[in-house]
């Protein structure tokens, strides 16, 4: 398992959101900041959401979708979808180890 997420390179936090956002349907920037912050209560920058486009399509995880508008909207691809599960069940260990030592530690 070690050596997967390796090959998958170290995520951050924007990736992830916008990899969740994308998951949902293909989204410009603009909206996706919308959603981040409405699921995640996270505010984004444009420069910063802008950045993690650019490194996500570099890893072939989003690509932009053809559009007759002046924004650009992406999707996620089935390697961004992989890479997402993969992530997500990470979180979710490192969530029920964190539960676990939290409810052993007296208050």
């Amino acid at each position: 398992m070690a050596r997967r997420t390796q090959e998958l390179g170290r995520f951050t936090d924007v990736a992830l959101l916008v990899l969740i956002s994308l998951a949902e349907g293909q989204k410009h920037g603009y909206r996706m900041i919308g959603d981040i912050e409405e699921f995640s209560g996270t505010s984004l920058e444009p420069g910063t959401l802008y950045g993690a486009l650019m490194r996500l399509e570099e890893r072939g995880w989003i690509e932009p979708v053809a559009s007759a508008e002046r924004r650009k909207p992406y999707r996620i691809t089935p390697g961004g979808r992989a890479a997402l599960g993969e992530q997500l069940a990470t979180l979710r260990r490192i969530e029920r180890a964190g539960s676990t030592r939290v409810a052993l530690r007296p208050a």
